[in-house]
Order: C-alpha cells, then sequence, then structure tokens
C-alpha cells in the first residue's frame, strides 16, 4: 500500500546502502510505500535481492545491488549506471556502520584501520559520489548515518566515536558546498535500536535494560521508528533542511543524570 503527499517520493529513484538487514531494509521498504523506485544495496547481495522483494510487495519497482562503500569506483559505478539507466538519482541513504568495543589502548592498528575504512572512508565515498551526480543535475538529498556517539561516548567506544563525529562533520561540509546545487545533505544519529549488529547486547538482560532506562522513553527503538526520519529527509517535507544532524535517540541526548528530586 503507498502512501502518497508532503512526504510522498513517487517517480524517484532512491538508493537505500546497507539494506540488505536492520535499518537499512526498513528504510528501503518505507521509501518503497511512499512510491519511490528503490534501489536495495548492500555487501550481501542475497539480502539485497529480499529487501529488494519486500520492496516490491509495496507497489512499487526495486532492484538489488552488491555494493561495498568501502571502494569509491564501485559507488560511482552505481550511482553513473543508475543515472544513465533511469535518467535520474533522487536519493541515497546509507547505513552502513561497525564498531570494535574495546579500550583504546587496547585497540590495534588493523582494528582502528577496519573501523575508519568503513565507517568514515566508506561515508566520504557516498557523499562525495552522490554529491557529484546529484550537483550536476542539481537536486538531491543525501541522508548518511551518524550516531549519538558522535556527541556522548562511553568506555570501549573510541574510534567509533570518533568515526561518527567525523560523518557529522563531512555532512555539514557537503551541505555548504553542495547546497548552491540544490543538493541537500543531512545525518540521522540513532541511540539504541534493535537490530542483527545489537543483539550480542540484548543477550545480556543488564545491559539491554541499563541502555534502555537511559533514554527518556525507557526503551530501545526499532528499525523502524528510523525509517520515518529517513523519508521526512529524502521528501519535499525537508525541503529546506540541510546540513543537520536529526538525533533519533528517545531523548538519551537531551537527560542528564537519573535522580529524581523529592516531590518530583
Amino acid at each position: 500500500m503507498r502512501d502518497h503527499g508532503l512526504f510522498g517520493l513517487q517517480d524517484r529513484t532512491i538508493v537505500v546502502i546497507g539494506a540488505g538487514s536492520g535499518i537499512g531494509e526498513a528504510i528501503a521498504v518505507a521509501c518503497g510505500r511512499q512510491g519511490a523506485h528503490v534501489v536495495c544495496a548492500d555487501m550481501n547481495e542475497p539480502a539485497a535481492q529480499a529487501a529488494a522483494a519486500r520492496v516490491q510487495e509495496t507497489g512499487s519497482t526495486a532492484e538489488a545491488a552488491a555494493l561495498d562503500i568501502r571502494h569509491a569506483q564501485a559507488v560511482a559505478e552505481l550511482f553513473d549506471r543508475l543515472r544513465l539507466q533511469r535518467g535520474r538519482l533522487d536519493g541515497v541513504v546509507s547505513t552502513p556502520g561497525i564498531n570494535v568495543r574495546k579500550p583504546l589502548a587496547a585497540y590495534s592498528e588493523e582494528e582502528f584501520d577496519r573501523v575508519v575504512t568503513v565507517n568514515l572512508k566508506g561515508a566520504f565515498n557516498v557523499i562525495r559520489e552522490a554529491g557529484r551526480v546529484m550537483a550536476e543535475e542539481r537536486r538531491g538529498s543525501i541522508v548518511m548515518f551518524s550516531s549519538i556517539r558522535a556527541l556522548t561516548v562511553e568506555p570501549g567506544q573510541s574510534v567509533y566515536a570518533a568515526t561518527k563525529a567525523g560523518v557529522v562533520q563531512l555532512v555539514r561540509t557537503a551541505a555548504a558546498e553542495l547546497g548552491p546545487a540544490g543538493v541537500r545533505v543531512n545525518a540521522i544519529a540513532p541511540g539504541v535500536v534493535e537490530t542483527p549488529l545489537t543483539a550480542p547486547i540484548k543477550a545480556h538482560p543488564a545491559w539491554y535494560d541499563a541502555y534502555a532506562q537511559k533514554n527518556a522513553l525507557k526503551r530501545w527503538a526499532t528499525a523502524d521508528e528510523m525509517a520515518g526520519p529517513a523519508v521526512f529527509l529524502l521528501s519535499d517535507a525537508a525541503s529546506y533542511v540541510t546540513g543537520s544532524q536529526l538525533l533519533v535517540d528517545g531523548g538519551w541526548t537531551a537527560v542528564d543524570g537519573r535522580f529524581q528530586p523529592p516531590g518530583m
């Protein structure tokens, strides 16, 4: 069932990177419901194909693409192909990210390189290549995924947090540079979201509950709850929104302390 209107994406070509599972899959399906032609891109091509099939169930068209954002040429080739075949590239959403949780002093050089390459270099490749194509078309919306860790950290999150803060600065700079060409660039910063990647946390009830209690809503988000903000930023409803980091964190970064004073 499609739902067009202010948030409609009908006739637009939207690439969702990381569509094979979790947040990316939820966003791909949501874009389909808004009428977009959705390109489900993922390193796991069978998972991308399964996501494309889910999008098609909404009544919209979809296709799958194998993509590793660590390789700039592969990213450029995908965007150029879509522009040639479909005549337009209207929106790109990029969700991939990895984390190695350990103390800063225990990090290996290989682990540092792995996290930075996926989270920061991959984001750079997506923004640069999507921005290049969209600037020539003088329209488009790029939505990157940051994290609350761009703002607040905890032990074991050093390199991940640094890369997510870096994504925000790439987004802001790209917004400034691409704005005159009519291209918008924004970031979404989730809090804790139930996805396959966070399953190890859920397996530890005390850890899982501690994160739930940290935010104002006292619960984790579902992947589907990231889809609405992404559709908003892709749509004309956000036509004057660029260079922003949209916090979708259940109030995590708004709340300071958990003590409730007497009489409150």
